[in-house]
């Protein structure tokens, strides 16, 4: 079974990747492990990525497409695999058809985890930090259990990072769903887009998530 799996930040994606690779003994395949394995092994490409992430700049998709066709081409990937984090463009998602076709493979399904906009900005931008000791909370999932007063430390003064400020938050996401939308047409328009409510328990988007593999 070989899944993208897409979705916007505070989706939940995280989460029901790591659940996917459990129950179905498939590798997670996601951009960042695999250009730091590429890097690890000093290929040609992963030193050339190397470059431009030492730079602080993006990897050309050039360079991004041969690592994922190189991973793509290992052995794990014989009883399928999951995409997280890539495609991220529409010339991506392209390509990866290409590679496939090359590696006489293809996409079973692309699974999209869909949250409403107004709840993902609440589950990103709730999170605040005690300005004494540190600690972290959230004030839908892991408010303090006195109001105003850090569980820690007792202190009363908190603060929020400038990226979880809900205007940050929703630029994020604004940049996040015009990117993500000609790749959700693309798959869309091949039959191969099956879109969940993630704003459900995670159990219950897991079982959705089943029905779709089984």
């Amino acid at each position: 079974m070989n899944l993208v799996l897409m979705g916007l930040p505070g989706a939940g994606k995280g989460t029901q990747a790591e659940r996917i690779v459990a129950e179905y003994k498939i590798p997670q395949i996601s951009t960042g492990d695999m250009f730091r394995a590429a890097i690890a092994k000093e290929t040609k490409l992963g030193l050339e990525a190397k470059t431009y992430m030492d730079k602080g700049e993006l990897v050309p998709d050039a360079v991004t497409n041969g690592i994922v066709k190189e991973r793509l081409a290992e052995p794990d990937t014989e009883n399928g695999f999951l995409l997280d984090g890539y495609p991220r463009t529409l010339d991506q998602a392209k390509e990866l058809d290409q590679m496939l076709t090359d590696l006489n493979k293809k996409i079973d399904a692309v699974i999209e985890i869909h949250v409403p906009e107004e709840t993902l900005v609440e589950r990103l931008a709730g999170r605040y930090i005690c300005r004494n000791c540190g600690a972290t909370y959230h004030k839908i999932f892991n408010p303090t259990k006195v109001e105003g007063t850090c569980d820690r430390c007792g202190g009363h003064e908190f603060y929020q990072r400038e990226d979880d400020k809900p205007e940050t938050v929703k630029n994020r996401l604004a940049v996040n769903i015009k990117s993500s939308e000609p790749i959700l047409s693309y798959y869309k328009d091949q039959g191969l887009l099956q879109s969940i409510d993630g704003d459900r328990e995670i159990d219950a988007v897991f079982n959705d998530v089943k029905k779709i593999i089984e």
